[in-house]
């Protein structure tokens, strides 16, 4: 039987799901729940206080992979490949507990507003920009990056890393980038991307297990992406492949989820781990099929609202 995944629909499993009249309500509802029931597993086994990131890491070095390094090594590409410069306003859409904004704020100066739309998340973000001395350049709030509270034109830069997916229709989210964009403002996105719309049995498992773990309701390919940022008016549209450079990360995942497997059995067998919580961990293990089988590709898009 051949499976196929279409654009604008929502894939997830709602057995775990808020059920709802409204998708987009259940997909937020979903996604807050796992980022909020999820935040120490990531803190416990993937990221650390210092770089805070919900993230693939970034490796094109030499030598033994290096999970802290890769991870900061991320926000780095991405404020490269999106022109960013000290002193620009950047609106980090769907910005976890604070990492890149952070990362952006201490390391160049940026003005950072995050937004989330999981008010613990937002909080914990405050604590960490509080911690690293930012807090007067970092923001954090509670908000819908396809509908914001924000003015017209009210940054330099929109920033995505690993958020737009998220998103039911990826052109809500780009509409609202536009918007809030300054004229010559950039957005840059940073995502997986479907290589093929059909599974077999056995692939479908391994994309399911993904978009439930992961709370993400479909995955966009390269050229519809590309296409609903001209649709949009973007400009300047790149697209940065970073796949070869994101599979170091994704074997790093699958490790560690192979060995924290005997105690995610046992602590799911007592009843210590929610649903969310086990489909997070089932990620680490399905995630690495999708790439070694390449079904999906690791991408890079900038582009440009017109001056």
């Amino acid at each position: 039987m051949i499976y196929t995944i279409e654009p604008n629909r929502d894939y997830r499993d709602f057995t775990q799901a808020d059920h709802s009249d409204k998708p987009g309500q259940a997909i937020k509802a979903d996604a807050t729940r796992h980022y909020d029931e999820c935040y120490r597993d990531y803190l416990f086994a993937w990221c650390n206080s210092d770089n805070l990131a919900l993230h693939y890491g970034y490796w094109d070095q030499a030598g033994p992979y290096r999970q802290h390094q890769a991870l900061l090594n991320k926000n780095r590409v991405l404020y490269d490949k999106a022109c960013i410069v000290p002193g620009e306003n950047v609106l980090d859409a769907g910005c976890g507990i604070g990492g890149s904004s952070i990362w952006m704020a201490k390391q160049h100066g940026n003005r950072v507003t995050g937004i989330t739309i999981s008010a613990k998340q937002a909080d914990y973000a405050r604590q960490h920009a509080s911690r690293h001395g930012v807090g007067e350049l970092a923001h954090f709030e509670v908000a819908d990056f396809c509908q914001t509270p924000f003015a017209d034109a009210a940054f330099d830069v929109v920033w995505a890393l690993e958020s737009s997916c998220h998103a039911l229709n990826k052109g809500d989210f780009l509409r609202e980038a536009w918007r809030v964009l300054k004229p010559g403002g950039r957005v840059v996105v940073c995502d997986g991307f479907l290589l093929q719309r059909q599974f077999n049995a056995r692939q479908w498992q391994a994309v399911l297990t993904c978009l439930n773990g992961w709370a993400v309701p479909n995955l966009c390919a390269r050229d519809e992406f590309s296409q609903l940022l001209q649709q949009q008016g973007f400009a300047e549209i790149n697209c940065h492949d970073i796949t070869a450079q994101t599979l170091p990360s994704a074997d790093y995942m699958y490790k560690v989820a192979k060995r924290l497997q005997p105690l995610q059995k046992i602590s799911q067998w007592l009843g210590l781990r929610t649903p969310a919580q086990t489909a997070n961990y089932l990620v680490g293990l399905a995630q690495h099929r999708l790439f070694s089988e390449n079904l999906t590709e690791y991408l890079i898009f900038t582009a440009q609202k017109p001056a």
